[in-house]
């Protein structure tokens, strides 16, 4: 057999396999609307997250156009309102599901993984079909053209995602696991499909792939970078995980955008604004229970809560002249809302001392929060949101290290200290 033939025949057998992967329990033909599935679709598309990457730069609901940066370019998020033109009016129930869980537009164009399609292959037909009958009947139709996503080559090759997704993208249909709890299943389908965390939380293979889509992958929720945004393991990690945090600290995140422990930040802060704070107590749990019973995994920083630890710190800040680089910076710009403790102020500033966020392996977010700044999300029970101020100007990249190394050194906090190269690549990349 020849190379053609050869090329031929792996071809037909790939277009054969993804067939096999296809639901079919979907019409073909535009159903009426029903007012019970509409309410339960708009509140999947809550949990699922929608409005924070498919919403216009105007707020328009679901009109698309704003950028998902990936490492190889801006992909556009699509206009995704009944709007027969320039949104998905025109499609019927099996193309929607099609482009959610398989990624494969009406036109048959690929999708590429910046939408969670993986994630939400984990959904059920009625789930799905509940998703289209808001979509279709509860979204106001918005005529507006979202950019077309134009990548380098050779990524601008989407019938590659049709590989893609058979190579890296086996994820199927949601099943309880009867060895554990209904609220842990529960949370489970929350996690690894509507609310499609691993997306974020999980880091991705050279092919941008996410590197598993269960518990039964040992680097699931560990972490991940995503638009120089570094979201952090939600393992039970004791330094830069949650397993200093209870199930009550995690639901009270997810709903109120702030615990006791941290703030939603960055890319967080939308998440909780347009998506989490609206799932009930519940759900709540449910994801906190799922999120609990994940062991330790790709640990990161220490935390020793001693007095000794907390004296040490406290003396080189209050002793004159600091011995440690960054200290005096601290103790200048810093000390007045998180504390010359790093115990941080209630309603003001999160805590600095054991804070995951200054134990995490990768100090992207941190770094970030330090040039950019950041505010938490405005939530129904959460109060006034938070600010955090820009120190881009104050600061050079020498300094922004420094006061980072210190943090990650200070009040028991045992993390590795920050170079100055890794603060100026990361202006560089967000184009401050």
């Amino acid at each position: 057999m020849n190379a053609r033939a050869c090329s031929s025949a792996l071809l037909a057998a790939l277009v054969l396999l993804a067939g096999c992967h296809r639901n079919e329990p979907f019409a073909t033909t535009k159903p009426p609307p029903d007012a019970a599935q509409i309410a339960l679709g708009e509140k999947l598309a809550k949990a699922g997250d929608c409005a924070s990457c498919h919403d216009s730069a105007k707020r328009e609901p679901f009109a698309g156009g704003l950028a998902v940066n990936s490492p190889f370019g801006p992909i556009y998020a699509s206009n995704i309102t009944p709007d027969p033109v320039h949104g998905i009016g025109d499609y019927t129930p099996a193309q929607f599901a099609a482009a959610l869980q398989r990624g494969v537009a009406r036109d048959g164009k690929r999708l590429y993984p910046a939408m969670p399609y993986p994630s939400f292959a984990a959904l059920h037909a009625s789930d799905v079909n509940a998703l289209y009958q808001y979509v279709m009947y509860g979204v106001k139709p918005v005529p507006n053209a979202a950019p077309q996503t134009h990548l380098p080559f050779p990524f601008n090759q989407r019938w590659v995602m049709l590989i893609w997704r058979l190579a890296f993208a086996q994820h199927g249909p949601f099943e309880p696991d009867p060895a554990h709890s209904a609220q842990w299943n529960r949370g489970a389908w929350l996690v690894q499909g509507l609310g499609h965390c691993g997306a974020c939380h999980t880091p991705r293979g050279p092919a941008y792939n996410e590197m598993g889509y269960t518990q039964s992958s040992p680097l699931y929720l560990t972490g991940g970078v995503t638009d120089h945004w570094y979201a952090p393991n939600l393992t039970g990690d004791p330094g830069s995980g949650l397993g200093r945090w209870s199930a009550d600290d995690i639901a009270a995140f997810l709903r109120d955008g702030h615990n006791d422990r941290a703030y939603a930040f960055g890319a967080m802060a939308p998440v909780v604004s347009a998506s989490t704070q609206y799932l009930g107590d519940d759900d709540l749990h449910a994801i906190a229970t799922y999120l609990k019973s994940l062991p330790a995994r790709e640990e990161s920083g220490q935390y020793a809560d001693s007095a000794a630890a907390r004296a040490s710190t406290m003396a080189v800040l209050h002793g004159g002249t600091p011995e440690r680089p960054g200290a005096g910076l601290y103790l200048s710009y810093c000390a007045k809302c998180h504390g010359a403790d790093g115990v941080g102020k209630p309603d003001k500033a999160p805590p600095l001392a054991g804070s995951s966020l200054a134990l995490s392996s990768d100090p992207t977010s941190m770094l970030r929060l330090i040039v950019e700044g950041s505010q938490s999300p405005q939530t129904g029970s959460g109060g006034e949101p938070r600010k955090m101020p820009a120190f881009r100007t104050q600061f050079t990249d020498s300094e922004v290290a420094q006061v980072a190394s210190f943090v990650r050194g200070a009040w028991g906090n045992n993390a590795a200290p920050v170079a100055p190269p890794e603060v100026t690549r990361l202006r560089a990349a967000i184009h401050r």
